[in-house]
């Protein structure tokens, strides 16, 4: 496992990712999640570095859907199966589809990862979830069917921005994130609260930090009064019952 995981950071590198900051940001979203073995389902997964990773860290079988919709970017899917060829991860399988039309035969995930994705699953319902009755209805059904796609004790993990940051309240760009549209997020206890209805349950959240600081700079601003003047994003996990 270990050599798989130094030829993924080696193949990172090559697509200007900073191995060191990677490492980081991966360990930390992944915290507490174990891969090997396991099967893994990875929603909105771009150009692929996290199902990738789950792979090269012992996942058995990985199922990456990256569709390419809006929030991501042309040619995405066709990178990650470049680089999952490169690496010889023959376990990852790449569907250009969304979860709505993801059908899976029955086949059960203990990991299931949206990074950077679950608010595009329906944009227009995210930015009405918390006065829209439709709105909520459209993501529960979703998130239904998530619920039968994970085993039992399976990890939920998710990283988002929230809806308000510091720099758009004072009504500028974000120097971090400037391309970032805060309205089409959703806090984390909205998110966890859903997903508790359909039986996740332990949630987790944490505040994310600038890679570049590493753990000295999670330890020291790892809280979500910095993370509104920086990166206003979060990871939360939850397990199913």
């Amino acid at each position: 496992m270990a050599g798989s995981l130094d030829r993924y950071f080696t193949a990172m590198a090559e697509t200007g990712r900073n191995p060191g900051n990677l490492r980081f940001e991966l360990s930390t979203f992944f915290r507490g999640i174990g891969f090997e073995n396991a099967t893994v389902l990875d929603i909105g997964a771009g150009d692929g570095y996290a199902s990738l990773y789950a792979a090269a860290a012992g996942a058995a079988r990985v199922v990456g859907l990256s569709p390419e919709l809006d929030g991501s970017w042309k040619g995405a899917a066709s990178m990650f199966e470049r680089l999952r060829d490169d690496l010889d991860l023959k376990q990852v399988v790449v569907l250009r589809e969304t979860i709505q039309d993801f059908e899976p035969a029955g086949e059960l995930f203990d990991v299931l990862i949206s990074r950077a994705s679950i608010n595009h699953i329906d944009e227009g319902a995210c930015m009405r979830l918390r006065n829209d009755a439709d709105a909520v209805e459209r993501y529960m059904t979703v998130f239904e069917k998530l619920a039968r796609l994970a085993a039992p004790g399976a990890a939920i993990v998710i990283k988002d921005a929230m809806p308000s940051n510091f720099f758009g309240a004072v009504g500028r760009r974000n120097p971090m994130m400037p391309t970032l549209e805060w309205h089409k997020h959703q806090p984390p206890n909205v998110w966890a609260d859903l997903l508790s209805k359909v039986g996740f349950a332990q949630p987790s959240i944490r505040w994310t930090t600038l890679n570049t600081l590493r753990r000295p700079g999670e330890l020291l601003f790892g809280n979500r009064l910095f993370s509104y003047f920086t990166l206003s994003t979060f990871i939360l996990t939850m397990r199913r019952a």
